[in-house]
This record gives C-alpha cells, structure tokens and sequence, in this order.
C-alpha cells in the first residue's frame, strides 16, 4: 500500500525531492516558517540536501503538478526542494513533534522507493540478460535456418535427367 506522501516525491536533476510546500505542509508549518527556518541554517542545508529550481524547471512544475501561476495566488520565486537528507535536517531546525515524526516517516518512503528502484534495476538487468541470449540465439539459427532455406531451394529445382539412352 502506498503512502500519500510518495507521490509528492518527485525527480529533479536525477535526485528523489520534495517540494518545499509539501514538506512544509506535511511539517504542520507554512511554506514561509520553512524556509525562514532554512534560511536561518542555510549552512546545514549543502547542495545534495537542498537547492532551488531554476526558472525552467519551475514553469515546468507549473503545468506538470498544477503550482498555481504567479497573479493567481501562487509562488513569487522558485521554490526549494529537499532530498531525504535535507528533510530530516528541516525537521531538526524546525524542532517540533511532528516534524520528528513526519521526517520518520517521509525517510521509510525514500527507503521504500530504493527499495523499489533496486528491483526495477534488477528487473531491468536480467531482462537484458534473456534479450542478449535471445540475440545470440536468433544468429546462430539464423545462419543453420539460411543453410535449411538453401536445401529446400535446391530440392525445388527441376532435376535433370541423367537417362541412359538404350541403343545406338
């Protein structure tokens, strides 16, 4: 069974991150109180905890997980994402109960979607596997299949007549 939480992580720049907002909301905090929080810590928070989304990446969120446009409520600036290290580090600054217990539980789904990763790896490995033995199959009964094809080519072909003529 899926938590709700999975699916607020995404992949950005090839790392498993969440959004400020959703950590901040799952944090029992507003997204301000986050990030004046991390601010004020900004050295706890190096590049492989926490970074800002440039432009790009951000109009794409927009249109992909629906962040309200800018004049309609939504965010002045990009915003923050943090990996598994970097939220249990927002729930030490920010120091409440249930930033404790949310950041337990939010580094079991980042373990739990390892875990996943490792057997779609191995999956994806022996997969290779069977299409390499497969192809390495196909060409040698590829080659005996041409050489069949040839017998059966030739065993189509009129067979001349070798009669022996009786008589002069």
């Amino acid at each position: 069974m899926s938590h709700p939480i999975e699916s607020k992580v995404i992949v950005i720049r090839g790392s498993r991150v969440i959004l400020d907002s959703d950590l901040a909301e799952l944090y029992g905090v507003s997204t301000m109180r986050l990030n004046e929080q991390v601010t004020r810590n900004i050295d706890r928070f190096p590049d492989d905890f926490m970074f800002p989304l440039s432009f790009q990446e951000f109009t794409g969120l927009i249109s992909q997980i629906a962040i309200s446009k800018k004049g309609r409520g939504g965010r002045r600036k990009p915003p923050r994402v943090f990996t598994e290290h970097g939220a249990v580090m927002a729930a030490n600054v920010l120091n409440s109960k249930i930033a404790i217990q949310a950041s337990i539980m939010l580094v079991r789904v980042f373990v739990k979607l390892k875990e996943l990763t490792a057997e779609h790896s191995e999956l994806k490995r022996r997969l290779f596997a069977l299409e390499q033995r497969v192809a390495k199959g196909f060409s040698e009964h590829a080659q005996e299949l041409q050489e069949v094809r040839f017998l059966i080519a030739q065993l189509e072909q009129p067979v001349e007549s070798k009669k022996r003529r009786i008589g002069f």
